[in-house]
């Protein structure tokens, strides 16, 4: 059985409102931060980037415990944002973090999914004890077109998860996955932003996906919503995890403890990683959680997971949880961010 042994979050400190974003462009949306469900988003720095950010999660990961990332047999980086569209963002953090060259490095796109594509398929790797242990990460500088409304809610974060069989503080008993050809977002490799069906993004992409994955998962299981703790879903704003969840039976209380997006933004690939990381934060030992992440394309990983003794000393040793770093935070300008943009894309 593959085990999360610790996990590590990295959230900018930049936050700016959608409301600001809105003014700047001189649309007059009422009430835009409520008709979203998001009141602040993370803003990457003009020094940062989806690499940048991995390492610093995957450092935040290793300091509860001084992990040896030696250890370290397999690294999957999940994001759409991958600072070149050739040459791996994978390798490029192992020699940054000094991991051995006897690794297995792998960069995966699934717009938002791709961090927890990156869970499902080391999981194999470890439960065969190819390796002993494994990182996935999720990271993304979330892309959005200036003045598009995906700009109001397109966040900056990572997170990072290392995986193994050993003294684990939760454990992933079991998951399922449902994917079709669903064009509700994409980016062609010539253009600079990507674009996305609007309201189509919602019905026929992520609800039909994610709740084919829940479903799946909730029959391969015999397990009912009632049988968790928690609930974490995909949040690409602060209506469409709250309406799936009600869908599928889970409850307001369920999903809160994992509930970012409103403070944070949709950060894609690090989006449900983190949610679940904060669920880790505040979970007691033998609670299970229900993770159900979202990429559009389209497809969606849904997860069982259940906590173990081993968590509360980490909780204890975790300095950098999610609550502390989204009350670490500064709150900027759109100009600051209009400039990071020109100067990114050369617009």
């Amino acid at each position: 059985m593959t085990g999360i042994i610790s996990y590590g979050v990295y959230i900018p400190k930049y936050r700016i409102k959608p409301s600001q974003i809105a003014r700047a462009w001189g649309k007059e949306i009422v009430d835009v931060e409520k008709s979203l469900g998001v009141f602040e988003k993370a803003v990457a720095s003009v020094d940062e980037d989806t690499v940048t950010m991995a390492v610093e999660a995957t450092l935040n990961a290793i300091a509860p415990f001084d992990f040896d990332l030696g250890k370290i047999g397999a690294i999957t980086m999940g994001s759409e944002s991958h600072p070149y569209a050739v040459k791996p963002s994978a390798t490029t953090i192992a020699g940054i973090l000094g991991l051995s060259e006897n690794l297995l490095a792998v960069d995966l796109e699934f717009a938002c999914k791709a961090g927890t594509a990156g869970i499902e398929l080391l999981s194999g790797l470890t439960e065969t004890k190819k390796v002993k242990y494994c990182l996935a990460i999720g990271s993304d500088v979330a892309q959005s077109k200036p003045a598009d409304v995906l700009e109001y809610t397109a966040g900056s974060a990572a997170a990072c998860f290392i995986l193994g069989n050993n003294d684990s503080i939760a454990n992933i008993l079991d998951f399922s996955s449902f994917s079709s050809d669903t064009p509700d977002f994409w980016r062609r490799d010539t253009e600079k932003f990507p674009s996305h069906g609007g309201r189509f993004t919602g019905e026929p992409a992520y609800f039909t996906h994610v709740m084919g994955a829940a479903k799946l998962l909730l029959e391969k299981t015999k397990l009912k919503p009632a049988d968790f703790d928690y609930a974490v879903f995909h949040m690409p704003n602060g209506k469409f995890p709250k309406e799936v969840a009600k869908r599928l039976g889970f409850t307001d209380k369920q999903l809160e403890p994992g509930f970012v997006v409103s403070q944070i933004g949709n950060p894609y690939s690090a989006s449900s990683m983190i949610g679940l990381a904060a669920v880790l934060d505040i979970a007691k030992p033998k609670e299970k959680i229900f993770m159900c992440s979202y990429g559009s394309g389209a497809g969606a990983d849904a997860f069982v997971i259940k906590t173990t003794p081993f968590l509360k000393n980490f909780q204890r040793k975790n300095k950098n949880n999610v609550q502390s770093q989204i009350q670490h935070k500064q709150m900027i300008d759109y100009s600051l961010v209009a400039r990071n943009i020109i100067n990114k894309y050369r617009i």
